[in-house]
């Protein structure tokens, strides 16, 4: 059973964003203060990745842990009520990046995927940028 109203719980999903969420520009702002050049939600790519670094032929989504079901996560919860319709939308969800990554690592892009989760613990990010991303994308500067 919801413990909010259908109404309050609509309202809530409308303030869910798509793009330029938080942990997003967080990440975006790291890597800028590290020096490196971007874009933003490249229409050109297949699954309009949250930053491209053209330069280094790599992509990175911001993965939201609820929505696109970071494995072992606490926030990748199901919710109890219309569970048949969830299920299905973050099966939906999944199938949907894993194709996007096949796509993009056929046409030669390194392919790199941070959650939500790791973003907001409150580490250094920029050091975390450098051990966990830019060290497996294997881009040297």
């Amino acid at each position: 059973m919801d413990t909010l109203s259908k109404e309050r719980r609509s309202w809530n999903m409308s303030r869910i964003r798509s793009k330029d969420t938080n942990p997003e520009k967080k990440v975006r702002s790291a890597l800028h203060r590290m020096g490196y050049r971007f874009r933003l939600h490249s229409n050109s790519l297949p699954g309009c990745p949250d930053i491209a670094l053209s330069k280094y032929k790599a992509v990175i989504f911001v993965h939201g842990c609820f929505w696109h079901r970071h494995p072992g996560c606490r926030f990748a919860f199901t919710p109890k009520s219309n569970q048949k319709y969830w299920i299905e939308k973050f099966h939906s969800n999944v199938e949907r990046d894993k194709k996007h990554r096949e796509e993009l690592i056929k046409l030669g892009w390194q392919v790199l995927t941070i959650w939500e989760c790791e973003v907001m613990n409150g580490n250094s990010l920029t050091e975390w940028i450098n051990e966990n991303i830019l060290n497996k994308l294997e881009i040297k500067r």
